[in-house]
């Protein structure tokens, strides 16, 4: 099994432009809230309090969870920390939004984001990671938080 520093080195080999770096600062917490609030929209016929039924994403984000644990404790507390963020933001949405329901939000900013991600690696000369192994969509988030914990100091 590879480790964390090692999926992080050969994602980085594909995100060098400072362009689809930028990019990627933008789209990829973008998609992963997005990926986060279309689970949301799957509900299922258990009711954890009054209100809020349990739903896909919340056993995504337990699964995503136990794979970041596998790669780095440290990184996965931060992870976990972003991934409850895109859980809270997509109850928000959903409950106060009236215009479009959950679902449609996020699926017109999954496509527009994703637009992103492909534009920054034309500019990048580089196809995208995940067109190697699928496993690089859930390391996207890991990198970015990678140098947030640098900048702080923190080792993982």
């Amino acid at each position: 099994m590879k480790t964390i520093n090692t999926w992080l080195e050969e994602y980085g080999e594909s995100h060098k432009n400072p362009t689809n770096k930028m990019v990627h600062w933008i789209c990829v917490p973008i998609i992963f809230w997005t990926v986060t609030a279309l689970f949301w929209s799957i509900k299922l016929p258990v009711e954890l309090q009054p209100g809020l039924p349990l739903n896909g994403a919340m056993i995504a984000a337990a699964l995503i969870f136990g794979y970041y644990l596998t790669l780095s404790l440290t990184l996965s507390v931060g992870l976990l920390l972003f991934t409850s963020a895109c859980l809270f933001i997509s109850y928000k949405v959903e409950t106060n939004f009236t215009l479009l329901p959950l679902w449609a939000v996020a699926l017109i900013a999954f496509v527009l984001a994703w637009i992103g991600q492909f534009w920054g690696h034309s500019v990048e000369g580089k196809k995208p990671s995940f067109l190697k192994d699928l496993q690089f969509l859930m390391i996207g988030p890991a990198w970015l938080m990678s140098f947030i914990y640098q900048k702080l100091g923190i080792k993982y």
